[in-house]
Order: C-alpha cells, then structure tokens, then sequence
C-alpha cells in the first residue's frame, strides 16, 4: 500500500472510530451514525449531504443500479438506495474497515435492503464490467493517488450510456495545486488536480460530454460538480 493510500485509509478509519464512540469528527464528513429520520431528511434536502450534491448530479431514476466510490459511512448509498427503489440496487465501495462497519450499523438502522458496501478501492471496484448506471463520489476521488485509474475504472463499471456525476475538490490551475504532502493530501487538499487536467483524464478513460462546474473563483482549491457520460 502507498504512504497516500495508507495516510487517507488511518485518517478515515480514526474518523470512524471516534463516530462509533459518539464523539464528533469533521461536520463536513458523513461519518457518524444515522440519526432518526436522517435519510429522509435527506432525501427531502439532498444539496445539504457532505461537502458536495452528488445526489443531486445524478438524477436517479427507479430501477438504476448505483455505484458510490469511497461510500464511508453509507449516507449517500442508502438514500441512493431509497431513490432508486426496490427495483434498483445501490452499491458503496471503501478501503476503511472502520467506515464499512459504521455503514454496515447505519443500514441496519436504515432498515434499507437493496443497498450493499463492499471492501475495495476505488482504482478497482468490485463490481462486473458495465454493471452499474451510475457512478457517484462525495469528495472522494481527490485522495487517491492516481485519478487515472479511478476514472478508467468507473468508465469499465458503467453500462453504455452510464452516468458519471460526482462532487470532487480541483485545484483553479496548477500553479495553485499545493503541495504534496501526506497530511494535507488526506485532508483534501493536496490531491486536487487542476480543472483541464480533470477534464483530459475524463477524456483519456472514454468520458464524452464532460462538465466541470466549479463553485467559487477563490481559494486555490474548490468544489466541483463534475458530470461525464459513458458513450451508448
């Protein structure tokens, strides 16, 4: 394992640990357990889940298979799971023991059954080739070490005209990509890549009609809603 990966995997797997000890982590994060009513909250206000609307992006429609990449604790999976009915099937994927236990917890408590976490990265899902519509990501693809992979991955998951809509953090040029080290590149920061060369990767793993939205001028490293479509 690279010290990155092994970095993003101990700073998650503390987060989880201090969750299921009911003590608070990062409130930009969805890493604590499930409070009563949470998944319908949020499906009544999805622009308020973690640091981005993947959700939102991606338009979900009953019967659709979904692939969330480094789900965490599982928010998103299973209001994914609750859009897109019994019908459909939502799936997370995460390196973190920790985070799967938590997302495992928070199902059950859920009551949701057509949602499943499985133990992988997100540069090799677990998942058949074109097997899912939709690929989503909260602030996730910005920790791994090479993007590349993670994104010719989720291009191999995805059925002809597959979806992928994901929230993610880029850097506004490259002269604003700050530099690497391990704590800043776990905390989101330092593994943000610049918005052209997000768009070139998405290109190079066969993406066609890519959008990047990026929200703020300011700061050397934003959120962005980026959008991508699997060709038919």
């Amino acid at each position: 394992m690279s010290e990155i990966r092994e970095a993003v995997r101990l700073r998650y797997a503390e987060a989880a640990k201090q969750a299921a000890a009911g003590s608070c982590c990062d409130a930009a994060c969805d890493c604590g357990f499930l409070p009563e009513g949470a998944v319908e909250l949020a499906l009544a206000t999805p622009l308020s889940l973690g640091s981005g609307h993947p959700l939102a992006l991606a338009a979900l429609k009953p019967g659709e298979v979904v692939l969330d990449l480094g789900s965490g604790a599982g928010v998103d999976v299973l209001v994914a799971a609750k859009l897109v009915g019994d019908g459909g099937h939502a799936y997370g994927v995460d390196m973190t023991d920790e985070m799967l236990a938590l997302a495992a917890a928070n199902q059950q408590k859920s009551g949701i059954t057509n949602a499943s976490f499985l133990k992988g990265t997100i540069e090799s899902a677990p998942l058949p080739a074109e097997s899912v519509d939709v690929v989503i990501s909260n602030c996730v693809i910005n920790l791994a070490e090479d993007k590349g992979a993670v994104l010719r991955d989720a291009f191999r998951v995805l059925r002809p005209g597959g979806r992928f809509a994901v929230a993610d953090m880029v850097a506004l040029d490259e002269a604003a990509t700050p530099e690497p080290d391990l704590d800043s590149w776990a905390s989101c920061m330092a593994g943000a890549i610049p918005v052209e060369k997000y768009r070139t990767l998405l290109g190079e793993a066969g993406f066609v009609d890519v959008s990047i939205d990026v929200e703020g001028t300011t700061g050397s490293v934003v959120n962005a809603n980026v959008r991508a479509t699997k060709p038919r």
